[in-house]
């Protein structure tokens, strides 16, 4: 029999490992099975680009080799067994194992390539085959062995060997274990199973998991799985589903951890939903309740059911804020009688101001904001006490709350509300526990914050606290800890003195200086995407736009839908605008659709990308952006807050945005110093521009120019994308 060997010197190599291929003298009539699962084993070999008898799923070569022996010397050992197995004794059946072999290969390879399998669990996968394919030899059921295998790998040897005695009990496990995996899709995967016994309480962890989708199905009365659920004595999805048949009955998932305690009856609640969908002001001051009483169970670690999911708690707070007050409030942004454009405010205490703003980040208005802000720091009296106001809510959100404050330049006026002894305290809070958290962003909003704040004893407060965090981490051997805490000193301490080179010291890419030539394409040019909308801002702004181009350096030439600008002196600069047209009518989005799908169609890989339009329409620029862009210009309301969203997208590029809101008059010398600047092929050094236009700015008679100014950030000072990009970069290194 030919097999599939390591290659020799492989073999002397790694000896320990592989040990010995026998030598086995196959009948004719079985030749072709063997050929088959040697095929296969080749495949095995080729799946990482590369047939050279090393099966490298991974970096570490240790993981390679326990592999590699799985899958080749392994598999060449059952298939010697089955040969040599006087227990297998006939032709038909020997081809009948020698099948099974086969399968198992294959089913690796093609769950590894389809991602669904790590692996680097092939060893565990073949152990777990060989104990359930001699244990079918000899008449046994499986079941053992798939109750010991994790879900994946019982998964594929179960389907393999079907007519096993515990195959009908392996397939009750297995579906056990994929809803332990995915509680979210048991009800949509528990027909087959609705007459097991297990399945009560399987239900009873679909209520726990996602209350809407229990709903869903108790709704369809004639199911299986509704009969299922109906028959449910748990009191959560009796209560669910007597919902169910409630009008309107989505709006009460919000409650249901009072309903089920009786602090709250679906009668009451109903007085704020009457026949509509809770649309009331009551409605929503009830939520807020409802929120603040369900933080101190989060805060004393018992979970509400209803808190998190589709429907639950926090997802109708948030939609409802946005709905009846943020929406609109920012469709008023022209409206300059503030009692009119902040009148769905009125009915609101400081509290439920303070949950429209937070669960209004992504869609408010830098004006929006402001005039909120104001309106809460009213609601709080006379003398107003930020401290009792975040106490008042159980500290729930604040360092949202914190972050907006800091990026809309409301902070430092927020901190004054409260006694001096206070603010430190916050601020140590604000900096704790930011290696808890799943996600970087609490870790992103304390750096971004720390650039907006100009006590300077403040600072000194949070870099000290850093600085015990860091040790705190160290001590504790947290490396995710470590690298976020060392990296936030690194990046304040770069903020506060022009003596750290934020380069050298933590090996992100220059945030100081861009080459010309790293901007250039292959055949030399610098392509620059400009996007505008069709609202009469940005009808404006792109006729100062197309003005500011002089014709003795520039060739502009109007398309359709957009205008191409050439330059005519220097290097070669190109830069695509879309027409602000009718954005009523979507023209405006049809035109950069068009504009994106023309430059992709001709190789041309904007780097440069510059937004001009207010805040809401960033997010259509966000979207079309591509990852070629090195130099981003954010010249609108409200953009700093979405870098964290750009890097996503492109990681390594340097932004210059505005905390505040973008000014024309701002945007145009940033945008032609610039270009004038890719034209001569000069380096950009950032401080030097920064100190240039510093100057020409601070020289302007008009005061609310200087000011806006100063809330411009150049790439060095983003302080949040510095810590993404250096936190990327450290954990790629780990």
């Amino acid at each position: 029999m030919k097999k599939y060997f390591l290659p020799a010197l492989l073999i002397v190599i790694c000896s320990n490992a592989f040990g010995s291929v026998d030598s086995v003298v196959i009948p004719i009539q079985r030749k072709l099975i063997h050929e088959r699962i040697n095929e296969e084993q080749a495949k095995c070999d080729k799946a990482d680009g590369k047939l050279d008898g090393m099966i490298k799923v991974s970096a570490n070569e240790e993981i390679n080799l326990q592999v590699t022996d799985a899958i080749i010397r392994k598999i060449n050992e059952l298939q010697n067994n089955i040969e040599n197995d006087a227990k297998v004794a006939s032709n038909n059946e020997k081809i009948r194992q020698l099948n099974f072999v086969l399968q198992v290969v294959k089913d690796f390879r093609t769950e590894w390539i389809s991602k669904r399998l790590n692996p680097a669990s092939a060893p565990m996968l073949i152990d777990n085959f060989e104990q359930i394919l001699f244990a079918n030899i000899d008449g046994k059921s499986m079941v053992q062995y798939i109750h010991e295998a994790p879900y994946e790998i019982g998964k594929i040897n179960t389907e393999i060997f079907k007519n096993n005695i515990g195959y009908a009990e392996s397939k009750n496990i297995l579906f056990l274990k994929y809803c332990t995996l995915n509680p979210d899709k048991i009800l949509s995967s528990i027909r087959p199973y609705v007459n097991e016994p297990f399945a009560d309480s399987l239900v009873v962890l679909a209520s726990i998991n996602n209350p809407k989708q229990l709903y869903d199905y108790a709704s369809a009365s004639n199911s299986p799985e509704s009969k299922l659920i109906q028959k449910n004595n748990n009191k959560l999805v009796k209560v669910i589903a007597s919902l169910s048949h409630t009008p309107n009955a989505l709006v009460y998932y919000p409650f249901l951890d009072d309903i089920l305690t009786g602090k709250l009856l679906v009668d009451s609640i109903k007085k704020y939903i009457g026949d509509g969908e809770g649309d009331s002001v009551g409605y929503f001051k009830l939520l807020v309740k409802t929120e603040i009483s369900y933080q101190l169970r989060l805060i004393a670690k018992d979970t509400p059911i209803a808190m998190f999911g589709t429907n639950g708690l926090r997802e109708m707070l948030q939609r409802k804020a946005i709905q009846h007050f943020v929406k609109p409030i920012n469709e008023l942004h022209e409206q300059n009688n503030l009692a009119i454009r902040m009148k769905a405010l009125d009915p609101l205490s400081a509290q439920e101001i303070y949950y429209v703003i937070v669960m209004g980040e992504n869609e408010i208005y830098t004006s929006s904001y402001k005039h909120s802000y104001n309106r809460l720091i009213q609601k709080l009296g006379t003398i107003p006490r930020g401290d009792e106001l975040l106490l008042s809510v159980n500290m729930d959100f604040f360092r949202k709350f914190i972050k907006m404050a800091a990026n809309f330049n409301q902070l430092d006026n927020f901190l004054k509300t409260m006694p001096p002894d206070k603010s430190p305290v916050l601020m140590k809070a604000f900096v704790a526990n930011l290696d808890k958290s799943n996600n970087l962003e609490d870790a992103v909003d304390v750096a971004d914050s720390y650039s907006s704040i100009t006590d300077k004893a403040l600072l000194q407060i949070i870099l000290k606290n850093v600085i015990n965090n860091e040790k705190r981490n160290i001590k504790q051997n947290n490396n995710r800890g470590t690298v976020i805490y060392s990296l936030l000193k690194t990046i304040f301490l770069s903020s506060d003195s022009s003596n750290v080179d934020l380069t050298s010291e933590i090996g992100i890419p220059s945030i100081y200086s861009i080459d010309n030539k790293y901007l250039t394409d292959a055949s030399g040019r610098i392509i620059q995407q400009v996007f505008f909308y069709g609202d009469e801002d940005g009808k404006t702004n792109y006729t100062g736009f197309i003005n500011s181009f002089s014709s003795k350096e520039w060739k502009i030439t109007p398309q359709k839908e957009w205008v191409e600008i050439k330059s005519l002196q220097g290097k070669k600069v190109l830069i695509y605008a879309n027409l602000p047209l009718n954005s009523d009518k979507n023209l405006d989005d049809t035109a950069q659709a068009h504009l994106s799908y023309y430059l992709n169609k001709n190789n041309l890989n904007p780097s440069v990308v510059i937004h001009r339009g207010h805040s809401y329409w960033l997010p259509g620029t966000i979207n079309r952006m591509t990852g070629n862009a090195k130099i981003i210009v954010l010249g609108s309301c409200g953009g700093y807050k979405n870098l964290s969203q750009i890097l996503t997208i492109c990681p390594d590029a340097n932004i210059i945005s505005t905390k505040e809101i973008g000014k024309g008059d701002i945007n145009k010398p940033i945008i032609n110093y610039l270009n004038q600047a890719f034209m001569s092929g000069n380096t950009i050094v950032w401080k030097d521009m920064w100190g240039a236009l510093t100057k020409i700015f601070y020289a302007d008679p008009n005061k609310e120019i200087r000011e806006s100014w100063d809330d411009y950030i150049p790439p060095y000072k983003n302080l949040g994308a510095i810590f993404i990009k250096a936190y990327n970069l450290k954990m790629e290194s780990k």
